[in-house]
């Protein structure tokens, strides 16, 4: 007859009988669900994201470009290929549209295009008259435009035979009104829709003979996937062209999809593998030390019989009787954080209102099973010593504390610190993005170093800190002996501490140290008067407009941007994303409003073909003045411009600077971003009708808010990493005080008053503080410098007012966590021998 085995008796009893011993094994275990859950969720959302399809929701087909350039990395069996998204928008050639409506099976084939137009200063969508078939938009008056015509919604103030000025990405221009639609279908995304003729609609986009998207609709009976099959044979050879139907439409439409996309891969990919390593090495520790605490009682049955396969299957089974319920429980507040992270993002407009956080039963498992394994590997690594002991030594050795040294751990940490150091020196000698690259290796080394060396560091910081505590009376002897012999126990508390300021205070000071860089370069670089700016951009004329005013002696307009260009080297090569200001005007011109610090070449060499490029992104492509720059345009279109000047302050303006002309015929919205004008006070006063009129420091105080996303970002990854690490330390110390009621009862015994114990724990507490404190600063300097030297060019800075708030959080949490138990430990000890 088959008995089913019940779990280990020993196990049972003391889980049910010694709970307390276990709440800091559960809490670590749930807090680390908690984190595995949250970034697990938030990558399936990335992976799955995906919006319906509205614009083009009656066309079952929609040809649109590849919208990422792809480079292949690494050789033979290792080749990756990485795509990066571009800038804007990559778009079609307007001849596949006539490819596309012959494919046997479909009805038309309409070239859709989609644009900023201008009318008095207030920005319209522009479209192609036939696309009005995708909407169901009719006629309410007149007939569909043709050449030199237009289609305005009801209410726009123009009846059929008007003519309007309208300024397109092509220049302005004056259009006849053919006919009027009804405004209440006549509205996008908030925003006025007018349409022209199909062929002038896309001469007027500014990239004539190109279209943004190709929607097929099907001839009666032909079936969409046979459509798109038969679509995919006739245009799908031409380079870079993609055949897209169900959500897939959706994408092509809403271009921010891609990005949120990013966004969380990411949050949940690159955050969440940092976070769920820190999580998982945390987790493993507390586990560790909560067998540890109990070698006596190991110690004890190995005295009385007990094997070492018992042993160790007592402890897997405490694990797995603990280790599920934390995992299942950890679940419901980590998918509160990931709800709350979502939604945040989506309030910010980082990931459009329509995708939805998916909330599924694969991360919420992984979650669980990395839970169970944790536990069960840690449990398992803690019980080799206690379950190898002779039966006879093992109540001997439980009663001294292990030397801070082992045979497996000491040598591979000593490795990672050698590793580290060697990285932080490779970092601090590379320039540019290799120089990045690599200090994001030095943190993980570190870290891994003093988890592996936590008790032989525990024990030099209790030598070199106990000096001192040894001058604070009996209180500061008791503690620095304690921390010297117990220098396992120390480490367990000083890892989390050392995790929370090391990743904390990297996150945070970089983003500041990036800032200080761009508000100085910003402040420096601005040499104009006055900076004129409007809402979408300024119209196309507005800089010879500006020029022509009297008083104006020079106007230079920027059209703002981002280009593609190839960074680093060997494997390490990747497509980054580099700010871009196209200039309208020559480059003598600019250097009258806009001081760059140019370091070798000269601005006035500025022409179309030509580039110029900031130090730090120099360092990192390798190239100087008279090399030719290989980039992607705001479309993903290749060019190699060559480099007439390098100069110092890219970051506060753009790291690349081109004629506006090579940029206008690549990028949506050719309008000026801002206008710099040198000017009288009685001239900038007229300019007002060009747009908004500030100084320098107000158009840098504007630019400073689209940072604010980045900034927000950075701060809450601190909080979720550093607070998961402090509330781990907090959870460590409040389980090795508890764990010293026996300790703390002895030195009742011997006459120790509850003075001075309390002042034992607080000089602990305090030296496991300044211990973790110190360290992780050290770990996140060690980081920081090469980064941001590669980054900005500059050493990291570091405000005081928000690294003291790190510190005394953390000495607040640590003395906090350590009084309070000790409090309740101490109640019911002897009052006198």
């Amino acid at each position: 007859m088959f008995v089913p085995r019940l779990p280990n008796g020993l196990a049972r009893a003391a889980v049910r009988f010694r709970p307390a011993a276990f709440v800091g094994t559960f809490v670590a275990l749930l807090l680390a669900a908690a984190i595995v859950s949250a970034c697990g969720i938030l990558l399936e959302t990335g992976l799955r994201a995906s919006v319906p399809a509205d614009r083009y929701a009656k066309a079952p087909v929609v040809v649109a470009a590849d919208q990422r350039v792809h480079m292949t990395i690494g050789r033979g069996e290792s080749e990756v290929d990485v795509g990066t998204l571009v800038p804007d928008t990559a778009r079609l050639p307007e001849s596949l549209v006539d490819k596309a409506a012959s494919v046997p099976g479909a009805a038309t084939a309409i070239g859709d295009v989609s644009y900023p137009v201008r009318r008095d200063g207030v920005l319209l969508a522009a479209h192609g008259w036939g696309s009005a078939a995708l909407t169901g938009t009719r006629l309410l008056t007149g007939e569909a435009p043709r050449t030199g015509e237009v289609v305005v919604p009801t209410g726009a103030g123009a009846q059929v035979g008007d003519i309007l000025d309208l300024d397109t990405p092509a220049g302005a221009g004056k259009f006849r009104v053919a006919g009027t639609v009804d405004a209440a279908v006549a509205t996008e995304n908030g925003t006025g829709t007018v349409w022209f003729g199909d062929r002038e609609a896309v001469k007027l986009s500014g990239h004539p003979g190109r279209v943004d998207a190709i929607a097929v609709l099907a001839a009666p009976g032909t079936a969409t996937a046979t459509l798109a099959d038969r679509v995919r044979a006739s245009v799908g050879h031409t380079a870079g062209a993609r055949v897209h139907t169900g959500d897939g439409r959706g994408a092509v439409e809403d271009s921010d999809l891609a990005h949120a996309e990013e966004l969380l891969i990411a949050l949940g990919g690159s955050f969440g593998g940092v976070a769920t390593a820190v999580a998982v090495f945390t987790a493993a520790g507390t586990v560790a030390l909560s067998v540890g605490q109990r070698r006596r009682e190991f110690a004890m049955l190995r005295a009385i019989g007990a094997t070492p396969r018992q042993l160790r299957r007592t402890i897997a089974t405490e694990s797995l009787l603990i280790a599920p319920l934390a995992g299942a429980l950890g679940c419901l507040p980590g998918t509160a954080l990931a709800h709350w992270w979502f939604r945040q993002l989506r309030d910010k407009g980082a990931v459009p209102e329509a995708v939805g956080l998916h909330v599924s039963w694969l991360p919420l498992s992984i979650a669980v099973a990395t839970t169970m394994l944790t536990a069960l590997a840690a449990g398992y690594f803690a019980a080799r010593r206690p379950s190898r002991i002779e039966p006879g030594l093992a109540l001997a050795q439980s009663a001294v504390e292990q030397p801070p040294y082992g045979r497996v751990r000491t040598p591979l940490g000593i490795a990672a610190l050698i590793g580290g150091i060697v990285l932080a020196g490779v970092a601090g000698a590379d320039s540019g993005e290799d120089a990045a690259n690599a200090a994001l290796g030095v943190v993980m080394l570190f870290m891994l170093a003093v988890g592996l060396l936590g008790p032989l560091i525990a024990r030099i910081c209790a030598a070199v800190l106990g000096l001192p505590l040894r001058g604070a009376g009996a209180s500061g002897s008791l503690a620095a002996a304690n921390s010297r012999t117990n220098s396992r126990r120390l480490a367990s508390a000083i890892t989390p501490i050392v995790l929370a300021m090391a990743f904390s205070s990297t996150l945070v000071f970089m983003h500041t140290s990036q800032e200080r860089v761009i508000a100085h370069q910003q402040r420096d670089a601005i040499t104009a008067d006055h900076v004129v700016t409007a809402a979408g951009g300024l119209a196309s004329d507005a800089t010879a407009r500006a020029a022509a005013t009297p008083g104006v002696s020079t106007a230079v307009g920027l059209l703002r941007t981002s280009v593609l260009v190839t960074v680093g080297s060997g494997d390490g090569r990747m497509m980054r994303n580099t700010s871009a200001q196209g200039v309208i005007g020559t480059g003598d011109a600019l250097t009258e409003v806009q001081d760059l610090d140019v370091r070798t070449g000269s601005l006035g060499g500025l022409r179309p073909g030509t580039v110029a490029i900031d130090t730090t992104l120099a360092d990192s492509t390798g190239r100087r003045t008279g090399d030719r720059l290989q980039l992607r345009l705001p479309d993903g279109t290749e060019a190699s411009p060559k480099i007439v000047a390098v100069y110092g302050r890219g970051l506060g303006t753009g790291l690349v600077t081109l004629p506006a002309a090579d940029l206008r015929a690549r990028v949506t919205s050719p309008y000026a971003s801002e206008l710099l004008v040198r000017a009288t006070p009685a001239a900038a006063r007229k300019l007002t009708a060009l747009g908004t009129v500030t100084d320098p420091s107000g158009s840098a105080t504007a630019r400073d808010r689209d940072r604010e996303f980045n900034a927000w970002a950075n701060m809450v990854m601190a909080a979720v990493l550093g607070g998961f690490a402090a509330v781990a330390a907090v959870n460590t110390l409040v389980m090795t005080v508890l764990d010293r009621r026996r300790e703390l009862t002895l030195l009742r015994l011997v006459g120790s008053t509850r003075r001075q114990i309390m002042g034992m724990i607080r000089w602990e507490a305090l030296l496991v503080t300044v211990a973790g404190a110190g360290l992780g600063t050290a770990i996140a300097l060690a980081t920081l410098n090469p980064m941001m030297r590669g980054l900005t060019g500059e050493p990291p800075h570091i405000p005081p007012v928000w690294y003291g708030t790190f510190v005394a959080v953390t000495i607040g949490l640590g003395l906090a966590a350590a009084t309070i138990p000790a409090r309740a430990a101490l109640r019911g000890t002897a009052a006198r021998p």
